[in-house]
């Protein structure tokens, strides 16, 4: 599978944006999916998860804020984020696993992704 992101921007906090991520291959109801983000000097850290079973895992830092969802019909898998705030700032990456029911601490590891979107900036500041 392949995956192409974007979506990514420029936001003043408390603003909205949502990431968007095509798959080409697989159709998206077979695949647990996964934003990731990483910002300068930091690894890489897990966002938001669908395990491909109806659960759905958040960031702690996230909750509440960004909701992560699919389109099947499109293929498509997005992520909405509100009331950004200035430490989400990063670069995002949308991920893809063809196993499915992985459980929230497994979805958490990028070494269970065998996709991954090229990454798109998101900056939030005044």
């Amino acid at each position: 599978v392949q995956l192409q992101a974007s979506g990514g921007g420029l936001v003043q906090p408390g603003g909205s944006l949502r990431l968007s991520c095509e798959a080409f291959g697989p159709t998206l109801d077979k695949l647990a999916i996964g934003w990731f983000r990483q910002a300068p000097g930091k690894e890489r850290e897990g966002v938001s998860f669908d395990s491909g079973n109806g659960k759905t895992y958040y960031k702690d830092s996230v909750k509440g804020r960004f909701t992560i969802s699919r389109d099947n019909a499109k293929n498509t898998m997005y992520l909405q984020m509100n009331d950004l705030k200035s430490e989400d700032t990063a670069v995002y990456y949308c991920a893809a696993s063809t196993t499915l029911g992985w459980d929230e601490l497994a979805l958490k590891i990028t070494g269970i992704y065998s996709a991954w979107g090229q990454g798109t900036q998101v900056t939030v500041s005044s």
